[in-house]
């Protein structure tokens, strides 16, 4: 501003800057009075407009953004890459932040500070999954080809292949991390299936987490009915079931009488308890947040996991392609 040289944005394309946070002017003119806007030195505010206003006798254009208090701070179209359109959760109205109060910037710290720690405690798990011994299941019984002729379609390619990586990952004594991807209808319940049976088969717990209510209940329904001929014991956790009934499948969870348990993020509760945890399966992964999966893994550093998903999250996918 010294040397009226100012701040130039530029990025040569929409795709470079979609990563950035910073607005342009083509986004500016889309923002509407009372949208908010965040002012990364001052924090949330109410946009309040677009307004010519002379400073140092040049009319220049600023923009306006308002606090608590009615407080008032107009910001210069050059400083642009200051400011970002606050976005969260649909209908949920932000706290305008005061000026001058500092509570802005201990929340920046806070949440660096957080950040930080969310960093450190992967870096930890991964050095510990990296280094752990897993279990090596054993090679497939006559109970598994049993259970994969039972299968009423006809394998896809991929299917087969599938199912015979993940197979071999299982036996293999690294702990297995694997992300199976394809839409709905191609299958992928189907080869967690056949992962589950393989893990009881070795006397393993599994735990299969979904993020809702109903779809804990319709994978319930259809692992029962695939491994109806077999003696295991399958059960439920969701905000569906009594906490009678919570109770007591967290007992025999615990004492071992339960094989396979599907539930939405009950399962990572204080209270629940496996005997010997040997497979994990994350479905429908996007929909969880980076904290509960790695509770999960926290649950066993050595477990196998196997994530599904039709659309998964880039950070998932990064660790898949990674190995």
């Amino acid at each position: 501003q010294i040397f009226d040289r100012f701040h130039k944005y530029t990025l040569k394309s929409e795709h470079a800057r979609s990563g950035k946070l910073a607005l342009s002017l083509k986004e500016l003119n889309q923002i509407e009075v009372g949208d908010y806007i965040v002012h990364v030195d001052h924090g949330i505010g109410r946009f309040g407009g677009l307004i010519h206003t002379e400073i140092n006798g040049k009319m220049q254009e600023v923009i306006k953004l308002t606090y608590q208090n009615d407080d008032i701070i107009f910001v210069s179209i050059h400083a642009l890459h200051k400011l970002a359109k606050y976005r969260a959760k649909e209908g949920e109205a932000p706290r305008i932040n005061k000026l001058g109060s500092g509570a802005w910037e201990r929340m920046k710290e806070k949440t660096k500070g957080k950040m930080k720690e969310i960093a450190r405690d992967l870096i930890k798990l991964y050095a510990a999954r990296k280094e752990e011994k897993g279990f090596a299941f054993s090679p497939d019984s006559f109970l598994q080809q049993e259970l994969e002729a039972s299968f009423i379609y006809e394998d896809t390619p991929d299917q087969i292949k599938s199912t015979a990586e993940v197979k071999a990952d299982m036996e293999r004594e690294r702990p297995m991390d694997r992300l199976i991807c394809g839409d709905v209808g191609f299958g992928k319940t189907e080869i967690a299936i056949r992962a589950v049976f393989k893990a009881t088969c070795d006397n393993k717990q599994v735990a299969v987490l979904v993020p809702t209510t109903v779809l804990a209940f319709q994978h319930y329904q259809t692992f029962k009915e695939r491994l109806k001929e077999f003696p295991v014991r399958i059960e439920y956790l969701s905000r569906a079931r009594k906490a009678s009934e919570v109770k007591a499948i967290l007992k025999d969870l615990a004492d071992r009488k339960i094989d396979i348990i599907i539930g939405t993020h009950k399962l990572i509760g204080k209270d629940v308890k496996f005997n010997d945890l040997g497979l994990l399966i994350v479905d429908e992964e996007q929909k969880f947040g980076v904290a509960v999966k790695e509770k999960l893994k926290q649950m066993k550093v050595n477990v196998d996991t196997l994530t599904m998903s039709a659309t998964p999250i880039p950070r998932t996918l990064q660790f898949s392609l990674m190995g």
